[in-house]
């Protein structure tokens, strides 16, 4: 893909919106990442966003509603609850959201550096799996982000001289898509407070604060967000509270910690997961790029990128020093950056280098790639497994892999056990003791029968609000749990003791090559007769 992209990219002079080049990255990226989509099996959050898509609401209390919408987009397509069918949504949104980067480079920066910018954007590793193929809140936030940022860069650079701005009606779009971008993440409002900050800070673009179409632009940007404001306004503003506080609280220690060491650490660890190829480039060109705009003639267009990107890159990874940053935070501040790694790519390397650049990160990367999705579904790695050809490295116990549940095969067991059947049959509700283990026992349950599937712990997230635990007062309950939960005793006589009566029904093994790499243990509970204290504990807080 990258050196047929590369060469078409020199003996292209003028590309179009939508060329023979552009379509070719799009369609060839847009298979790789069906392949993967088809073939990884779904993530602890995926898995948990699932069950929005079966509780469909105006917001949730960990997140707006726009993902409830990718994640069923597939399943209500077609039907069926896999890995791939909750992919569906976030496969065509991110194609979108590379074509808007390429529209909005080539409004930037010219056609080659555009198509260039596209390229690179299509092979960094995170953005594939975290933008373009996992369906989570990132996809939405991306795609929308992507549209702020064209219609932005349509808005301040109309003409050459940007003295001569004038603000116009595409400040009103902006407002919509900020609105839509803050439904699929909270990263929006930070994308917001970037626009402002380049309005302010650079004197032609003041002009906007003396505009009526700024009054309109707030206007629809409220509007818009009418479905996140009106649900936490009906529940005590809990999702705003979670995002700026409850997330960052330590359970471990009430006093703040700062290890500035982290902060190291947590951009070495973005590096890896952008690629180090990439990785490097993105931090140096963006510290580059931000000294010379404070000791040098502005670039008004490298301005708009820098303080639409570097609050969250530099943000998140300062933040490193006193919390946890989970990788996908600081990621859209490098979706921004790569557009002034393409414009320098192009500006200052010869194509050769470029190409072989661009090749070797794909070879690599795609390697990898392929070797994980054997292992994932063959177990290539796996010692014992059934494979002549490669006799593994590591033990199933050992390998943390497993931890990623093939939903289909554990769906095919539970239907083959007639205990589980019958009890199932019977059952009221099914409970779990972790929030993600709810999501995958969802998928298996799907087509076998419509119950609510609730979580008793002390993180239940959304589903305190799906299914309150004192509407479950009197009724009967399935607990599903995995060995590792399972084999801590003390976890089953706790649950036991809220039951009338309580009783292990069925263990269901998942194989891999042939190997016991996970086993589900379900109990039976009659009569549920108090809420438990860990759900009491979670909705007090």
């Amino acid at each position: 893909m990258t050196i047929l992209a590369i060469e078409l990219m020199i003996k292209t002079k003028n590309l179009s919106i939508l060329s023979y080049p552009v379509i070719t990255i799009l369609l060839i990226g847009l298979i790789i990442r069906a392949i993967i989509a088809l073939y990884l099996y779904s993530g602890y959050d995926e898995a948990y966003y699932y069950l929005y898509t079966q509780n469909l609401d105006w917001s949730y209390f960990d997140h707006p509603f726009l993902v409830s919408l990718t994640t069923g987009f597939g399943v209500w397509l077609t039907g069926e609850v896999n890995q791939f069918t909750l992919r569906i949504g976030t496969l065509i949104i991110f194609t979108g959201s590379l074509y808007f980067l390429y529209l909005t480079a080539k409004k930037l920066f010219g056609d080659k550096s555009a198509l260039l910018t596209l390229i690179i954007a299509s092979l960094i590793p995170i953005f594939t799996t975290a933008f373009g193929v996992l369906t989570l809140p990132d996809g939405p936030l991306i795609f929308f982000w992507t549209l702020v940022l064209l219609c932005a860069v349509h808005e301040f650079f109309v003409k050459e001289n940007p003295y001569n701005y004038q603000p116009t009606y595409r400040l009103s779009f902006i407002g919509i898509f900020l609105g839509l971008a803050c439904l699929g993440k909270y990263h929006g409002f930070i994308l917001g407070l970037g626009l402002l900050g380049f309005c302010v800070f650079n004197p032609p673009y003041r002009r906007v604060f003396t505009s009526g179409w700024l009054i309109v632009s707030f206007a629809l940007f409220i509007l818009t967000l009418f479905p996140l404001l009106y649900w936490n306004w009906q529940h005590n503003w809990i999702s705003f509270s979670f995002q700026l506080s409850g997330r960052f609280n330590s359970n471990s220690s009430s006093s703040l910690t700062i290890n500035p060491f982290n902060i190291f650490l947590v951009a070495l660890v973005g590096i890896g997961y952008l690629f180090p190829s990439f990785g490097f480039p993105l931090w140096w060109l963006s510290i580059k790029t931000f000294w010379s705009e404070i000791t040098t003639k502005p670039n008004y267009r490298y301005q708009l990128i820098l303080w639409v990107s570097l609050p969250l890159t530099i943000g998140f990874t300062i933040l490193g020093a006193v919390t946890q940053i989970l990788p996908t935070w600081p990621m859209p501040g490098f979706w921004g950056l790569t557009l002034i790694l393409g414009h320098h790519a192009h500006n200052n390397y010869s194509s050769k280098f470029i190409q072989r650049w661009l090749f070797f990160s794909f070879l690599i990367f795609h390697t990898i790639v392929i070797i994980s999705l054997l292992h994932f579904n063959i177990g290539l790695l796996q010692k014992p497994n059934q494979n002549n050809f490669f006799q593994g490295l590591i033990s199933p116990q050992n390998d943390p892999s497993t931890e990623l549940i093939d939903v289909v095969q554990l769906r095919n067991n539970l239907a083959s056990s007639s205990a589980f059947s019958q009890s199932l049959s019977q059952a009221d509700f099914i409970f779990t003791n972790q929030y993600y283990l709810g999501g995958y026992i969802g998928m298996a349950i799907a087509p076998l029968k419509k119950i609510p599937i609730t979580c008793f712990c002390d993180d239940s997230r959304g589903f305190m609000y799906w299914y309150p635990a004192k509407n479950l007062i009197g009724k009967q309950g399935l607990y599903i749990t995995t060995k590792r939960f399972a084999q801590e005793n003390l976890i089953n006589v706790k649950y036991s003791k809220y039951f009338q009566s309580w009783r292990e029904i069925a263990q269901i093994p998942l194989k891999r090559s042939g190997e016991i790499t996970e086993v589900f243990y379900i109990y039976e509970g009659q009569n549920l007769m108090a809420i438990p204290s860990e759900v009491k504990k979670w909705r007090n807080n």
